[in-house]
């Protein structure tokens, strides 16, 4: 069963990230709430792959990127402000256009697990 970590500070939406992953046959890592407890997991937990959402209350989930790059691990930024919104370093990376629904976290979570994170 692959595990996606999913780091978002708004719990409604962690829960239906959660559900829908879980349909998806994913087990869901966390969901973690910050980018602190988000580092712990990108540099130590056994994962598959990610979802990051750019925001969080104590800062943006780039240091998480960097961790989960380090470690070859794919992972899709989650975001309402766009694509061309993201830090330099990843803006060739998946993004996963809030508001989102099933089949779009469905589409992201299949390119999440066919392959590596690339720097």
């Amino acid at each position: 069963m692959p595990r996606i970590l999913v780091v978002d500070d708004e719990p409604l939406i962690s829960m239906l990230v959660e559900d829908w992953l879980t349909e998806l046959g994913c087990e869901v890592v966390g969901p973690v709430l910050s980018v602190a407890d988000g580092i712990e997991f990108a540099t130590a937990a056994a994962l598959d792959g990610a979802i990051l959402d750019v925001r969080l209350s104590d800062g943006d989930s780039y240091p998480l990127a960097h961790a989960l790059l380090s470690r070859g691990i794919p992972f899709a930024f989650a975001t309402g402000q766009g694509d061309g919104s993201l830090d330099s370093d990843f803006e060739n990376h998946l993004v996963l256009a809030k508001p989102f629904d099933f089949a779009s976290v469905q589409d992201v979570v299949g390119k999440l697990l066919a392959g590596p994170a690339t720097p």
